[in-house]
């Protein structure tokens, strides 16, 4: 099952986010297999102020205890993070149903 991974940064923690980025990015490398597709968000002046990340996960709990695991998550850079299982109906120019 897919499911979308949208996480808002705490204000102010950009700093934090930069710290911590290399070891963001090893996690996502031992998950790569599951990983559809993942990325910041910007701010209006296109500085990173969140995460979007869509994960192919067994069941619910599985997608939230990868995002726990995120050493983002376990930095508490996160202000929130929502997990929510999507349907893909469009995908690569073309209707995926």
């Amino acid at each position: 099952m897919l499911f979308a991974i949208i996480c808002t940064d705490r204000p102010g923690a950009l700093e934090l986010r930069m710290a911590t980025r290399p070891q963001h990015l090893a996690f996502l490398e031992t998950h790569k297999a599951n990983i559809q597709f993942g990325g910041p968000q910007l701010d209006a002046n296109g500085k990173p102020c969140g995460s979007l990340m869509l994960l192919e996960a067994e069941d619910r709990a599985s997608a939230e205890g990868f995002a726990a695991a995120d050493p983002y998550a376990k930095v508490d850079l996160f202000e929130s993070v929502i997990v929510r299982p999507i349907r893909t109906v469009y995908r690569d120019g073309q209707l995926a149903e």
